[in-house]
């Protein structure tokens, strides 16, 4: 992997227009918004990706024309502890409230390592553009979960322009304890509005409903819409979801490896309002599809590893009706049911 370290900001960034990173090469380290470290991931047909080393948090995707496909709040705070308000964020070792940790757990108020030699994958990543980044546990987050662990979180861009997000989580405690987790990748996607736009894939579905405290039930629609709050939890779900948005004519195709549920979120005007790192509007233009494992928290023993994988892909709606392989499987190999080895 190659990376070399240049001056450069991203969108939002302040102190007027952002400056480009001077090397333009597949893999370059750079300061992003607040003198905060970024990655910049380029692939050779145009399509980027930008990865914050605070919360390992992808920021940034963009595709071959400079269209960003993912939503960061025009309010999001890039400032820790608080955590970025938009585009990927990383819930582990908690989803939400489903334990006694802050909402959403530590990793995504943590500061993450560039890693240059990692343990190797099944599949090697075929493209330069990716980034290795690791979190170990530091002696304050003993104190509030007190396992030791080692997560890897390897971004990369396929050739195409897909973004693919693979964790490998480790049990690493020397006494003999298993530890049990629940993890969400939180996927803010950018969207026309929100009116625009079903969610397909999730239909006949059980899902437990936030806003009526859990409570289970079974979806009855032939797509998800939006008219108002809504945050759900499926499970049980297939390996692939599509977000179709009517306006753009874009769909995004999400394809997931090892996390078994899926959480569907738009807070609507009222709880947008009540966000101090959320515009009032902003809620029209987002949607949340989150890859998540929740339902039945993820246990491991010491030297066992877990593996979640992510693949996002956006493709004209015309192609991705009836065209797309429902049976294809991830760019770099497929998860199987049982991901802990």
């Amino acid at each position: 992997m190659s990376s070399s370290a240049s001056a450069a900001g991203g969108a939002g960034e302040e102190g007027g227009a952002a400056a480009q990173p001077q090397q333009e090469g597949p893999v370059v380290t750079c300061k992003g918004v607040n003198g905060l470290d970024k990655v910049v991931l380029r692939e050779v047909r145009g399509s980027s990706a930008e990865v914050y080393l605070y919360g390992g948090h992808v920021t940034s995707w963009k595709d071959e024309h400079g269209e960003e496909l993912l939503f960061v709040s025009n309010k999001a705070i890039f400032k820790p502890p608080k955590a970025i308000r938009g585009g990927i964020p990383i819930c582990f070792p908690q989803f939400s409230n489903f334990g006694n940790l802050e909402p959403h757990g530590f990793a995504r108020n943590r500061t993450w390592s560039v890693e240059n030699d990692p343990p190797p994958f099944p599949v090697p990543t075929s493209n330069r553009a990716y980034v290795d980044l690791i979190l170990t546990h530091t002696e304050e987050d003993l104190k509030i979960w007190p396992h030791s662990f080692e997560f890897r979180l390897r971004v990369a861009l396929g050739p195409g322009g897909d973004l693919m997000l693979t964790s490998r989580i480790r049990n690493t405690n020397a006494d003999g304890k298993p530890f049990s987790f629940t993890f969400a990748y939180h996927t803010y996607f950018s969207i026309s509005d929100i009116s625009e736009v079903r969610v397909e894939g999730l239909e006949t579905l059980d899902y437990l409903d936030n806003l009526q405290e859990r409570n289970r039930y079974t979806e009855q629609g032939d797509a998800i819409v939006f008219e108002s709050e809504l945050d759900r939890i499926y499970l049980g779900t297939p390996s692939k979801i599509a977000i179709i948005d009517h306006e753009k004519k874009r769909t995004f195709v999400v394809r997931k490896g090892g996390l078994p549920d899926a959480v569907v979120w738009n807070p609507w005007d009222k709880k947008a309002k009540a966000m101090s790192d959320f515009g009032d509007d902003e809620y029209k233009r987002m949607v949340c599809v989150e890859a998540a494992a929740i339902e039945k928290p993820i246990t491991l023993k010491p030297g066992e590893e877990w593996t979640g994988k992510l693949e996002l892909s956006a493709v004209p709606s015309s192609y991705y009706s009836g065209q797309l392989d429902p049976d294809r499987v991830l760019q770099d190999s497929s998860v199987p049911e049982d991901s802990i080895s």
